[in-house]
């Protein structure tokens, strides 16, 4: 008996790294604190240099129609500490953190960080400089990897497995309780997040340092001013690479055979209405009505005419 044959691995999607990423696998081993004191943050962020990782988390709502929670926890990472300040927990935004956020010569890169910034305005008033979106930033030095819409986000888990060959898990903790005092379990993805942006930022300036022409940094770079995303001249900022290839446009999605089926044209079950029948003239009622009639009256004219003819005088010549 032969064995049955196994299902090809489709080529354009290839398995997810087995490997699992964590910040805990790096050497040397950063140090991860766990903040909820105001004061406490400020002397952790008064040592906690170059560029950095960020990230955010709040607490998700799930009922419709509800207005988006304010910020529970900002991650902060570089090479040797990872922060986690749970800001609700606070009784005043820490003022160290205020003048990282605001540094212009300070790169805080994240995947997201666009939405991210704009919540940080809206839900503390900090205008945060100098961000890094890493989706962009890959796709303005790695095009060939990356195809499709410039301005379309490449997600954290994607990026680690194409640059780290890790695999980053997105698990039901992402939806769980961040006003909460933090578990182990939350500590560790919270940490990872953060961490993760920092190691793709230094890796993808590597790739920045080797190009002979590298891109524009206000191709991946903004401000935000008043919640507001701006170049550093206080324009408005879009994502834009004018060297950017997108690819060719993907392929027409195959309709399924149930859309297909009811697209199609569906005939009414209402007879359709015949229109009236026109018989030829010479048959119609009406037409033998007048035809009666009109030779009724030619036999009387000409009866009138004999006897007109038959009581005229003759002339006598």
């Amino acid at each position: 008996m032969s064995e049955p044959t196994p299902s090809p691995i489709p080529v354009n999607r290839p398995l997810p790294p087995a490997t699992r990423y964590s910040w805990q696998s790096v050497r040397p081993l950063p140090r991860q604190l766990y903040i909820t004191d105001a004061d406490d943050a400020d002397a952790a962020l008064s040592t906690f240099n170059g560029p950095c990782g960020i990230d955010i988390e709040w607490k998700p709502n799930f009922l419709k129609g509800q207005p988006e929670n304010p910020i529970a926890l900002l991650q902060l990472a570089n090479s040797d500490t990872i922060l986690l300040l749970h800001l609700c927990h606070m009784r005043q935004f820490p003022k160290n953190l205020q003048t990282l956020l605001e540094d212009p010569a300070r790169v805080k890169a994240g995947v997201g960080i666009q939405g991210d910034a704009k919540k940080l305005y809206k839900d503390c008033g900090i205008d945060i400089r100098n961000c890094v979106d890493i989706s962009l930033l890959a796709k303005s030095v790695d095009n060939a990897r990356w195809k499709g819409k410039y301005s379309d986000p490449i997600g954290l888990a994607r990026l680690i497995a194409a640059y780290e060959d890790r695999h980053l898990p997105k698990d039901k903790i992402t939806r769980s309780n961040w006003e909460n005092p933090l578990n182990l379990e939350q500590r560790e993805y919270a940490s990872n997040d953060g961490h993760a942006g920092y190691t793709l930022y230094t890796r993808l300036q590597l790739m920045v340092r080797a190009m002979d022409d590298p891109p524009n940094p206000r191709c991946y770079t903004f401000d935000v001013v008043r919640g507001r995303l701006c170049e550093s001249s206080g324009m408005t900022w879009a994502p834009f690479n004018p060297d950017y290839d997108p690819g060719p446009p993907p392929p027409p999605r195959p309709v399924p055979a149930s859309e297909s089926s009811s697209s199609h044209t569906v005939t009414s079950s209402r007879p359709r209405r015949r229109p009236p029948s026109r018989e030829p003239v010479s048959n119609s009622p009406m037409r033998s009505l007048l035809t009666a009639s009109d030779q009724a009256g030619g036999d009387q004219a000409s009866r009138v005419q004999q006897k007109r003819h038959r009581t005229r005088p003759r002339r006598i010549t």
